[in-house]
C-alpha cells in the first residue's frame, strides 16, 4: 500500500505529483496552479467569507469523510448567512504514512461535494509532519460567498411571535461519530446527517421575505446555538421539547450514555427564525426537499430587544426550564 512520506512534504518532484495526481485530478482548476494565488473575479462589493478546519475523530464514519465534512461544512456557513457559495480554499495537514488511496477518496468526496454545491476549490495547500504529528489528517477551509442584497438576512426585524424552525432530526451526526468510535460499546445504525444546505436555503431565500435569522447548529448542538442568538441579538426564545424531532435510535442512545440530545452536534441542519406568518410557507419547502422533510416549528420568539436574551424549554410534563449553552467537554473531536 503506498503511503505519504516526509518526501511528500518537501516541495520537490514528489510534491508535485501528489499535486498533479490527486488534488488537480480532483478538483481541477489546472490554470490556477501557476501562480502562488487564485485570481478570481467577484461579481459583487459585498463577499461572505468563511475559515474551518476539520480535525474529526474517525476520519470515515457512518454518512460521509471528513473530506465531505470540510466542504459541507464550509458551504452551509456561507449559505446561513445568506450568501451564495462561490469558491473554497484547501489546505491538508497529513501525518507521514497516511495511506494515499485514502486520501484520493477524500480528496474525490471533496470534489463530488463541491460539484454538488455549485462552488469551485480553486487554492490549496499541502503540509506532511512526522508520524504522531497529528491525528492522520486535519484539513483547514476558507469559503468565499457572493451576498446578494435581497437574500439579506434581517436580525433587526426580530419581533415577538417569530417563529423558530429546525429543518430535521437533531444530534444524529453525535451519535453516529459516537458509534464510529466504538469507545462506549455503542452501536446503532446512525449516519451523520452531514449534508449540504445551500440549493435548500437559497430556496427558502427567494421564496420567503420574513427571515430573520439562519444558522447550522453544528458543535454544542441545537441549544448552544439558540442560547448563542438570544444573548447576541437580545431575545427570548421559548422552544417546545415535545415538538423537537429526534431519531428514536438517537434519543435511546443518548438515553444509554446519559447525554442530551439538545447539545449533540449536527452537520446538515439549519434553525430559521422567521415572521410567523410565513412559518407555513416555509414549512412548506421544507417538507418538499429531502433535506427538510422532517423540519418542525419548535418555539417562538416571546420577548425582545432585552439586554439579556434566554433560552427556556417547555419539557412534556409541563414546566419550563432556562437552559445555557453547552459547559465543559461533551464530544471533542466531532468537525
Amino acid at each position: 500500500m503506498q503511503r505519504i512520506s516526509l518526501a511528500h512534504g518537501e516541495g520537490g518532484e514528489l510534491t508535485h505529483q501528489l499535486i498533479q495526481d490527486i488534488f488537480i485530478q480532483s478538483f481541477g482548476h489546472s490554470e490556477q496552479t501557476l501562480f502562488d494565488s487564485a485570481i478570481l473575479a467577484i461579481p459583487t462589493q459585498t463577499i461572505a467569507v468563511t475559515t474551518d478546519s476539520y480535525v474529526i475523530k474517525p476520519i470515515f464514519f457512518p454518512g460521509g469523510n471528513i473530506g465531505k465534512l470540510a466542504i459541507t461544512g464550509t458551504v452551509n456557513d456561507l449559505a446561513v448567512s445568506g450568501a451564495i457559495p462561490h469558491v473554497i480554499t484547501a489546505g491538508f495537514i497529513i501525518e507521514e504514512g497516511f495511506p494515499i488511496k485514502n486520501l484520493k477518496e477524500i480528496v474525490n468526496t471533496m470534489a463530488g461535494e463541491a460539484e454538488r454545491a455549485g462552488v469551485n476549490i480553486i487554492a490549496g495547500d499541502t503540509k506532511v509532519v512526522e508520524k504522531g504529528s497529528v491525528d492522520g489528517l486535519f484539513i483547514n477551509t476558507t469559503g468565499i460567498g457572493v451576498m446578494q442584497e435581497q437574500h439579506r438576512l434581517k436580525p433587526e426585524m426580530v419581533q415577538e411571535g417569530d417563529s423558530v424552525i429546525i429543518s430535521g432530526t437533531i444530534g444524529d451526526h453525535g451519535v453516529a461519530i459516537l458509534s464510529a468510535r466504538q469507545e462506549l460499546g455503542l452501536l446503532t445504525d446512525v449516519r451523520s446527517d452531514c449534508a449540504l444546505l445551500n440549493h435548500l436555503i437559497h430556496e427558502l431565500l427567494e421564496e420567503i421575505k420574513g427571515i430573520r435569522i439562519m444558522r447550522d447548529p453544528t458543535r454544542g448542538g441545537l441549544a448552544t446555538t439558540l442560547v448563542e442568538l438570544c444573548e447576541d441579538f437580545g431575545f427570548t426564545i421559548e422552544i417546545d421539547e415535545a415538538s423537537i424531532p429526534a431519531r428514536k435510535d438517537v434519543q435511546g442512545a443518548c438515553d444509554i450514555l446519559g447525554y442530551d440530545p439538545l447539545y449533540l452536534a449536527n452537520e446538515g441542519k439549519v434553525v430559521i427564525i422567521v415572521d410567523s406568518n410565513d412559518k407555513q410557507k416555509a414549512l412548506d419547502i421544507l417538507k418538499n426537499h429531502e433535506m427538510g422533510k422532517d423540519a418542525s416549528v419548535i418555539g417562538q420568539i416571546t420577548s425582545c430587544h432585552i439586554q439579556s436574551g434566554k433560552l427556556l424549554l417547555k419539557t412534556a410534563v409541563g414546566t419550563t426550564r432556562r437552559l445555557n449553552r453547552l459547559s465543559g467537554q461533551l464530544l471533542p473531536r466531532i468537525c
